[in-house]
């Protein structure tokens, strides 16, 4: 079985998380992905939340390991004109260069399109910054906290309530998502180059992904340009599209708007008398009468655990979804049954888990491929694939413009 992009090549100069999530994706699909860091090292060595049981990988950089699984590394020093010039040598070849540094830094690395295109027509030109590479903040750098949660509105839309506090956002789900934004467009770049014979310029953003994800609604933000009312659960709409914890203090989500969703509910947690009380008869009835029906509900769902509650649920057709730590997600047997969590092999300590990117294909070969790359681990390699003869190379290492 052949894997999708088992033919493509992909020059990576970038750092932490989101751009690296994205190459990750490509080194699933069999991409060829050379990860250029500096002599250094990628700044997200090291910085993974450590593990709370002993385990081999007690010292190992797992979340590291996630976003750059299945890549090759060559450390650069791009500060250096040598480091340029190899880097620029090295896109000769790529199908495709992917970064993550702002305009100004990739013109002084000389990694810029125009800089590029010279050595590589065909190539595709890949950007991921945190608000675009022109505009008033192109020059902002930005994280998935500031630029994906805040500036594009989406913590201040997840507050409880007119006052609610700002809450935490979750490790890289910015980054990660916008990742896939840069992988759908770098694959549709990949076809326009294959057609056209030309190369192309492509870019995304954590504050542009951040936008689209909320485009239910911003679409309508953007004509009346009115706030939209943060709804504490007292508040809702409807008690058929809410959360509610149980009796062992775990939650569940309920989404239904159809029609008969009130009366299923209603059965499913023995609140049949409701469907007959004069004061619930319609949902504007019900909306009036919301912060008592949420405290009967919570007050009825503790009679249970939360499990009990999805077989009573699951039982009369109530659209629920149970709300999971993350101890509990990596255990889902759903999770199993998809293969979401599959083993990796790491040469000294053994096998892990990682975690799949969202797709899955029938009949082609994606998959996490191996583990992370040390640093530099294969700059030789690289740079004799390159076409440099052994004592080009050790001139190199001899003068820290390798490592």
């Amino acid at each position: 079985m052949s894997a999708p992009l088992e033919d493509i090549k992909v020059l990576e100069v970038d750092n932490y998380m989101a751009a690296p999530s994205a190459a990750a994706i490509l080194a699933d699909m069999g991409a060829d992905v050379l990860k250029i860091e500096p002599i250094t090292g990628d700044p997200m060595r090291g910085l993974s939340r450590p593990l709370r049981v002993e385990s081999n990988f007690a010292e190992y950089d797992l979340q590291f390991d996630v976003d750059n699984r299945g890549k090759r590394s060559a450390a650069i020093a791009l500060d250096k004109p040598k480091g340029q010039a190899l880097v620029q040598r090295l896109a000769q070849d790529a199908d495709v260069f992917l970064c993550n540094l702002l305009a100004q830094r990739q013109q002084r690395f000389g990694l810029n399109p125009e800089t590029l295109f010279a050595a590589n027509p065909r190539l595709v030109h890949a950007t991921l910054t945190g608000y675009g590479t022109t505009g008033p903040d192109a020059w902002r750098p930005g994280y998935d906290v500031t630029a994906f949660f805040g500036r594009s509105g989406l913590s201040d839309a997840m507050r409880e309530g007119v006052d609610g506090v700002v809450p935490r956002a979750g490790v890289a789900q910015g980054d990660h998502t916008t990742g896939l934004a840069l992988v759908a467009a770098i694959l549709a770049a990949l076809r326009l180059a294959e057609r056209t014979g030309e190369g192309q310029v492509l870019e995304t953003s954590l504050y542009e992904t951040a936008v689209w994800t909320q485009a239910s609604e911003l679409t309508v933000t953007a004509t009346d340009k009115a706030p939209v009312r943060r709804r504490a659960r007292h508040e809702a709409l409807t008690p058929m599209t809410n959360r509610y914890p149980c009796g062992d203090g775990k939650w569940v989500v309920l989404n239904m708007l159809d029609s008969g969703a009130w009366e299923r509910l209603c059965r499913a947690i023995g609140r049949e008398d409701w469907l007959a009380d004069e004061r619930y008869v319609t949902g504007r009835d019900r909306y009036r009468r919301m912060p008592e029906l949420v405290d009967g509900i919570d007050a009825t769902l503790s009679a249970k655990a939360r499990d009990e509650w999805g077989a009573v649920f699951d039982e009369h057709g109530v659209i629920w979804g149970p709300v999971l730590g993350l101890h509990e997600v990596v255990d889902d047997p759903h999770a199993d049954a998809i293969g979401l969590f599959p083993e990796l092999q790491h040469p000294e300590l053994g096998t892990y888990r990682t975690v799949n990117a969202p797709m899955r294909f029938q009949s082609a070969d994606v998959r996490p491929r191996g583990p992370a790359p040390t640093v530099g681990e294969h700059t030789e390699q690289i740079l004799r694939e390159a076409g440099l003869s052994q004592p080009e190379i050790q001139a190199l290492f001899d003068d820290g413009i390798v490592k």
